[in-house]
């Protein structure tokens, strides 16, 4: 069964603070381009910027950062990034695993893994079962990972776990079997780069989330624009189908703004 409810079936509790942000950290190309870098110079760039993500939800007390760092889509690229952004990720891992879990922080990547090298599957697998006990922020990587992909799978599943089921299948049939089932549905979706579109990217799970789309590439994605999309956030009236007076006198409760240390 689903940890968490359905927000087109239920009425989820709400905050001034988003309890999970989910971000396509777009532009890194062309951030590296306008500096007369390789593109994979971005890419570089771009892991410095999650870690400065990774604090920053820390310090604001989000419990769920879900990054998307490499699409199912995304093999189309020319085979040189493609091997240059594989190697970043084993490097990514291999460096930064031991400061998230010092920090209370629990890795999980979602995606197709089955294409990855067999030497990255583990230290992805072993990552994970690492930082396992960890619950002060769970970080997802979604990599070789697409919403119809991760539809498809999930409806794969369900069949098979009950085959002999007649009648009608259900949403809370479904909703186990997808990839994060693990996490509520974000609260915050945020696209850096100038792009105004989810690019097949937990397409079940945003459907009621809060869009927030800035022409920030992601290098340059800094603590001051993610208060302005957490600003922005606040303003926001979630209704979930209600009225605005269905809203008056509905009671939130804030997440305080600070949290615990953050070791480097």
């Amino acid at each position: 069964m689903a940890l968490f409810g359905s927000s087109t079936r239920d009425v989820p509790a709400t905050s001034a603070v988003p309890r999970h942000v989910a971000i396509i950290m777009d532009g890194n190309g062309r951030w590296a381009r306008k500096r007369l870098l390789p593109r994979f110079a971005g890419h570089h760039r771009g892991v410095e910027t999650v870690r400065a993500m990774v604090r920053a939800c820390l310090e604001r007390g989000i419990e769920y950062l879900t990054l998307f760092a490499f699409s199912s889509e995304n093999w189309r690229r020319p085979q040189e990034e493609v091997s240059l952004l594989m190697d970043l990720f084993v490097h990514a891992l291999k460096d930064e695993v031991g400061k998230l879990d010092r920090n209370g922080v629990r890795l999980r990547v979602v995606g197709d893994l089955s294409r990855f090298e067999p030497g990255l599957q583990t230290l992805i697998h072993d990552s994970e079962r690492g930082t396992a006990a960890n619950s002060r922020l769970v970080l997802t990587i979604a990599a070789n990972y697409g919403g119809r992909w991760d539809i498809l799978q999930a409806v794969n599943r369900m069949l098979h776990a009950d085959p002999g089921k007649v009648g009608e299948w259900r949403e809370s049939d479904l909703a186990p079997h997808l990839a994060m089932s693990y996490a509520p549905e974000p609260d915050l979706f945020i696209r850096t780069g100038g792009e105004q579109r989810i690019s097949n990217f937990l397409l079940w799970q945003l459907a009621y989330s809060e869009f927030y789309f800035t022409d920030v590439l992601w290098p340059e994605f800094d603590s001051t624009v993610f208060e302005a999309a957490l600003l922005s956030y606040r303003q926001r009236e979630r209704r979930f189908g209600r009225t605005s007076e269905q809203l008056i006198g509905s009671p939130t409760a804030p997440a305080s703004p600070t949290g615990p240390r953050i070791d480097a």
